[in-house]
């Protein structure tokens, strides 16, 4: 029996595939790393962390030299609330560490993340909805462009509220479930929102790419990221970031070979998500011994 057959394919192969990427033996920049521990990691804890264990990881991760550094998702929890409302009150968050926060793109989740964010000397505002073909016919009911829609009122109502906000902030948008998503589909909704945002070169926002659940090869997904780094607007005003997951083991390959970007979110050692996040130690390790056009300090960080 071939049992296999009944299976498809769950990923999207970009309209244009140029392979583009090949053509590069080495990488010759450092990425920005983020650190999603206390977020990413943090939710996948049979027992999350208490508020001091956040607060104590957080100091961790400054030590260790991180200087983008995911927090947590705001609304979810009370604690996650006061972690973020601590950092600020108590003047933890160093003036060269950027923390960055996670909300959805509904109305409510994100005005009450821009009440925890209130006083940031500098937060990135991640805001994110699934795009996938399974979500959008599955959860959310709703065609293309009904789900773009939700990605421009969510990039809309961070603009505004940024406005009426104190703080510094950069806003990010993650077409969640990328890798389930048609690619070029995804940088149609990643456009629309930057339409929105009107990003330039003096005042960037960030573009995620996650490999949401690993369902591909590695250089499926570097082609993939290839494609939309050719094809996003605004292209000097966008930091093109990964989030790769690792459920099929190639966490690192997927985050090495789509390495045309210049932020990869990272867990340390990874707890997170059922363990599937990119481990930025393992990374930077990989990197350190290729000693190629740059080291990691530190162990883990450019």
């Amino acid at each position: 029996m071939e049992n296999c057959k009944k299976y498809e394919r769950q990923y999207f192969m970009p309209p244009k595939f140029e392979y583009d990427w090949v053509k590069k033996d080495y990488v010759d920049a450092p990425p920005i790393w983020c650190s999603v521990d206390l977020r990413d990691g943090n939710q996948a804890l049979i027992e999350p962390m208490s508020l001091d264990e956040k607060l104590e990881f957080f100091q961790l991760l400054v030590d260790v030299g991180f200087k983008e550094i995911e927090v947590g998702f705001p609304a979810a929890s009370e604690t996650e609330y006061q972690f973020m409302r601590t950092l600020i009150e108590k003047d933890m968050i160093p003036d060269d560490v950027t923390v960055q926060v996670l909300t959805q793109a509904r109305e409510h989740i994100i005005k009450r993340t821009f009440e925890a964010v209130q006083g940031a000397p500098h937060a990135v505002i991640h805001v994110y909805n699934s795009t996938s073909v399974a979500q959008r016919e599955q959860v959310f009911k709703k065609d293309k462009e009904q789900v773009k829609q939700i990605a421009i009122d969510g990039a809309k109502l961070l603009k505004q509220l940024a406005d009426q906000t104190e703080g510094n902030f950069t806003f990010e948008y993650s077409p969640e479930s990328f890798s389930g998503t048609e690619v070029d589909y995804a940088v149609d909704v990643c456009n629309a929102v930057l339409d929105v945002w009107q990003p330039t070169k003096d005042k960037k926002v960030i573009i995620n790419i996650p490999t949401t659940v690993e369902n591909a090869m590695p250089h499926v997904f570097a082609g993939q990221v290839e494609y939309v780094d050719k094809n996003l607007k605004y292209r000097d005003g966008v930091v093109l970031s990964l989030h790769p997951h690792n459920d099929r083991g190639c966490g690192v390959a997927t985050a090495e070979m789509g390495f045309g970007s210049f932020c990869i979110f990272s867990i340390i050692l990874p707890f997170g998500s059922v363990c599937k996040s990119c481990a930025g130690v393992i990374y930077c390790r990989k990197r350190h011994r290729r000693d190629e056009a740059w080291r990691c300090r530190n162990g883990w960080r450019a």
